[in-house]
C-alpha cells in the first residue's frame, strides 16, 4: 500500500493517472475529489476508481451508481 504524509497544513489537490490495481501522481497531493459527492478523498484512503473515465469515488456504492449511469 502506497502511504503519503501531509507536508505543511495546507493540503492539495492531487492530480492521478488511475491504472488498473494501482494510480500514477501526475501532481502532488494530499487528496482527489470523488466524482460524484465532490467529497474529498485522501490519497491513503483512496480505493474506488474508473480507469476508463479517470474518476475517484469515496465508495464501492458511488463508483457501481456512476457505472450504471454511463451503461
Amino acid at each position: 500500500m502506497i502511504k503519503f504524509s501531509e507536508i505543511g497544513s495546507t493540503e492539495k489537490q492531487a492530480k492521478i493517472k488511475y491504472l488498473d490495481g494501482e494510480f500514477e501522481i501526475i501532481k502532488d497531493g494530499q487528496y482527489v475529489l470523488c466524482a460524484v459527492s465532490g467529497k474529498r478523498i485522501s490519497l491513503n484512503d483512496l480505493k474506488y476508481w474508473s480507469v476508463e473515465r479517470q474518476e475517484a469515488y469515496d465508495s464501492a456504492h458511488l463508483s457501481l451508481m456512476q457505472h450504471k449511469k454511463n451503461i
